[in-house]
C-alpha cells in the first residue's frame, strides 16, 4: 500500500491512518443516507416540497410541515439509519471472527436467539422498550455462550460456528413458533407483527435510548477495528502484536451481540442487512479487514433505501422493513452461497 492510498486524520493526541477509497467509500455512503433521509421525509401520503424539510428541520416553516417531518417521520428515518448501522457494524465483527463472510449474526443464530429474548419479554410481561430490550440482550448473549460451547474444540473455528448457529437457529425459530401459537390472541398479534420486522410506530421516545447506546457502542467497535484485524492474522500472530486473543474475541463477540440486540428490540428481527452491508463496504473499499465505518455507512443507506421502498412501493398497505429486506438479501444469500460452494 502507498502513501497515496493514505489519509493520515488527527484528533487530539490520537493518528489515524485511513485508506483514501475507505474514506470516499464512506463519504458516499453517508451522500446516499442524506439523500433517501430528505426523500424520505418529504415523499408520502402527505408530500412536502423539499424546502419546507429543509425549513422544518431548521426549526422553521409552517406548523404543518413541522409536524408531518418533525413529530410523523424524522424519528423512523433516524430509527432506521441507527439500526442499520448497528445491524451492518455487528455482521462487519462476527464476520471477521468467523472469517467468514456467512459468519453473521442473522444466519449463526444470534439474531434468533435475540428475537427469543423479546418475544419472551413481551409474552411474559407485555414488555415496553426497556424490557424489550433487556430480554433481546439476554436472548442474544445467552445464545452466543451455547452456540460457542457447542462449536469449541480446540479453539472456535469459523466453518463450525457457522454450522452450528444454524442448527441452533432453527431450534430457537421452533420454540418462537410455540411462543406465539400458545400466547394470548392480542399479544400473539402483536408478536407477530413485530417479528416480521417493522419501524412502523416509531418514536421519539423510542429513538433516544437507541440512539444512546448507539453512540456509544459504535465508537467502540469501530476502536476495534485493528484489533479485528489482528485477529484475522491468527491467535499467535495477534498474540504476537501484544493482544490478547480470548479475551478480545469475548469482548467483540458481547459488543457485536449488543448491537445486534439494539436493532432487534427497537423494530424486531432485520434480516440480512447484517450479512449483506459488510460485503460490500469490503469489495468498495478493497479492504483487507473489516471496513467498519464504510459497513455502518452503507448498512445505514440500506436499511433506510429497504424501508422507503417497502412504505412507497406498496401503497396504500405498505410491508413490513424485515420483509423487503428479507426479499433483497435473499438472492444475494443464494448467490453467496452458490459462490462459496464453487470455491469450495
Amino acid at each position: 500500500m502507498t502513501a497515496a492510498e493514505l489519509v493520515r486524520i488527527r484528533a487530539g493526541g490520537i493518528a489515524l491512518r485511513v485508506r483514501r477509497r475507505a474514506v470516499w467509500v464512506t463519504g458516499i455512503a453517508l451522500g446516499a443516507c442524506l439523500a433517501l433521509a430528505l426523500l424520505a421525509l418529504a415523499w408520502g401520503d402527505v408530500t412536502l416540497p423539499l424546502g419546507d424539510v429543509v425549513q422544518a428541520l431548521l426549526g422553521g416553516g409552517s406548523p404543518r410541515a413541522r409536524l408531518v417531518v418533525l413529530e410523523w417521520r424524522l424519528p423512523r428515518v433516524a430509527l432506521a439509519l441507527l439500526l442499520g448501522a448497528c445491524l451492518a457494524v455487528s455482521g462487519a465483527i462476527f464476520q471477521s471472527l468467523t472469517r467468514n463472510p456467512l459468519g453473521s449474526p442473522d444466519i449463526i443464530g444470534f439474531s434468533t436467539g435475540a428475537y427469543t429474548g423479546a418475544l419472551l419479554s413481551i409474552v411474559l410481561t407485555g414488555g415496553g422498550y426497556l424490557l424489550t430490550a433487556a430480554g433481546s440482550l439476554a436472548g442474544g448473549i445467552a445464545t452466543a455462550g451455547l452456540v460457542s460451547l457447542l462449536a469449541y474444540r480446540r479453539g472456535l473455528q469459523g466453518f463450525r460456528l457457522i454450522i452450528v448457529g444454524i442448527g441452533v437457529s432453527a431450534t430457537l425459530a421452533s420454540v418462537n413458533t410455540l411462543l406465539i401459537v400458545r400466547a394470548d390472541l392480542d399479544v400473539a398479534l402483536r408478536a407477530a407483527v413485530w417479528g416480521a420486522g417493522s419501524l412502523s410506530g416509531s418514536s421519539a421516545e423510542q429513538l433516544v435510548p437507541v440512539a444512546l447506546l448507539s453512540l456509544v457502542l459504535l465508537p467502540l467497535a469501530m476502536a476495534g477495528g485493528p484489533v479485528l484485524r489482528q485477529l484475522e492474522l491468527g491467535d499467535d500472530a495477534a498474540r504476537a502484536l501484544g493482544t490478547r486473543a480470548e479475551r478480545s474475541r469475548l469482548l467483540l463477540m458481547l459488543l457485536g451481540v449488543a448491537l445486534t440486540a439494539i436493532a432487534t428490540a427497537a423494530a424486531g428481527p432485520i434480516a440480512f442487512v447484517a450479512l449483506v452491508a459488510p460485503q460490500i463496504a469490503r469489495r468498495l473499499t478493497r479492504a483487507a479487514g473489516p471496513a467498519i465505518g464504510a459497513s455502518a455507512a452503507i448498512g445505514a443507506a440500506l436499511l433506510l433505501a429497504a424501508d422507503v421502498a417497502a412504505q412507497r412501493l406498496f401503497s396504500p398497505t405498505p410491508l413490513p422493513v424485515g420483509i423487503m429486506t428479507v426479499c433483497l438479501g435473499g438472492a444475494y444469500f443464494v448467490w453467496l452461497l452458490v459462490r462459496e460452494a464453487r470455491k469450495g
